[in-house]
């Protein structure tokens, strides 16, 4: 009994295909293509799954360089006695008519007005159109300049904390109305006041009376800080403008109230605890060769404000009130590793391909199916739409006999 005959099938379908030299070299004969079932094109699914991985392990790298920012407190250590004071101040008076103090908790006074720099200028070089971009008042527009809490990038800010010195003044043009104010001074590191007045106001000084027609108090300040200075440091006061109501609020009082708070930020976690015990300046601190390369100890402060006019017998002026907390604030940034990063790049790009692999074959296996279940529909269904098991000759009797019925 030969059933491979029985059933007409032919064994040239089986061998190897001819009309071709390079059949000879055919080792393992192929099917014919009228005998293979194709399968579905996975092409467009295996793009997307390699997009997926490119996605995913761009943001790995992007995670891994940024790093991890943590912030914690702790009580301030160590003994510190002296703060650094920068400021950078445009004040609407002539410089000889202005006077600039600072007197702290220690009883001690400073002549502030003679250690800063003090540059005649003229108050429309510094408003209108050309005011500095970002220029803002106070409490308005604080999305356009974040402060200290938007920093997360510690090792970006470690890059910019290089330039350490004020700008030029511009060139004066006209007869100065003004009076830029700025430079660096040393104080003691407790609560104090640091207030600009007018001539003969404020303090008993000899000399010629100076006409209240001439106090304008509005102000622009470019930089207030305290610690080392890094301009590219955004404080809250940095760039902001106040301005007196009218031109006739000559007796007019701006005043400022600071909380100072010691900050640390480092991309060096093991250098934390030394850096918080010695509290000194960068310049004098053992570690001094750390800072401005893995770390920043400065301070930074909230603000709140307050303006208004004031009597005759009251004393105008710009007045910031500032006092010290005896906390500290450690922000420190960290990295998993080079070879962490691996790891994780390799389990992610595995992940998606196996996950990826999973899904295709539940999609593959649910068509099939679906097909399947769609053939049996099919084939329950018979000729004309008749029932798969009525035959078809009963199917032919039925309409032969209405036939027959007409012709009689």
């Amino acid at each position: 009994m030969n059933g491979f005959s029985d059933h007409h099938l032919d064994e040239d379908a089986f061998g190897a295909s001819k009309g071709g030299i390079v059949s000879s070299f055919d080792a393992f004969p192929k099917t014919k293509k009228t005998y293979l079932v194709q399968g579905r094109n996975s092409s467009a699914w295996t793009v997307t799954l390699i997009l997926t991985c490119i996605y995913l392990s761009w943001s790995e790298i992007t995670r891994w360089y940024t790093g991890t920012t943590t912030q914690s407190f702790s009580v301030e250590k160590g003994v510190s006695h002296d703060m650094q004071i920068n400021l950078d101040i445009i004040v609407s008076m002539r410089c000889g008519d202005l006077r600039v103090n600072m007197q702290d908790a220690a009883g001690d006074r400073t002549l502030a007005g003679d250690l800063l720099r003090n540059d005649p200028t003229n108050w429309a070089q510094w408003t209108g159109k050309k005011m500095e971009k970002g220029m803002h008042e106070l409490g308005k527009d604080d999305g356009v300049n974040p402060g200290w809490e938007e920093l997360w990038d510690v090792h970006e800010q470690l890059g910019k904390a290089k330039k350490r010195k004020f700008s030029k003044t511009p060139k004066l043009r006209g007869s100065p109305d003004a009076c830029r104010i700025y430079g660096s001074l040393d104080g003691n590191k407790v609560q104090g006041d640091f207030h600009i007045t007018a001539r003969g106001h404020g303090y008993q000084e000899f000399g010629e009376h100076l006409d209240h027609t001439t106090f304008n108090f509005s102000h622009i300040i470019r930089e207030m800080s305290f610690g080392p200075y890094y301009p590219s440091l955004t404080n809250p006061l940095d760039n902001t403008i106040a301005i007196t109501p009218t031109e006739n609020d000559h007796f007019y009082k701006f005043q400022y109230y600071l909380s100072i708070v010691p900050t640390i930020y480092t991309d060096s976690p093991s250098m934390l605890p030394l850096l918080e015990s010695v509290n000194r300046n960068p310049k004098a601190h053992p570690m001094k060769s750390v800072f401005s390369t893995h770390a920043i100890k400065t301070n930074q402060y909230a603000v709140t404000s307050q303006s208004h006019t004031v009597p005759e017998n009251y004393v105008p002026g710009v007045f910031v009130k500032f006092d010290i907390e005896p906390i500290m604030l450690a922000v420190v940034e960290e990295w998993g590793g080079f070879w962490r990063l691996i790891v994780r790049l390799i389990n992610v790009v595995s992940g998606v391909m196996v996950a990826g692999s999973w899904a295709w074959q539940l999609w593959d296996w649910g068509l099939e199916v679906w097909g399947k279940k769609g053939r049996r529909r099919a084939d329950e269904m018979g000729m004309l739409g008749t029932p798969s098991g009525t035959p078809a000759r009963e199917a032919g009797s039925f309409f032969g006999s209405e036939k027959k019925k007409q012709w009689d």
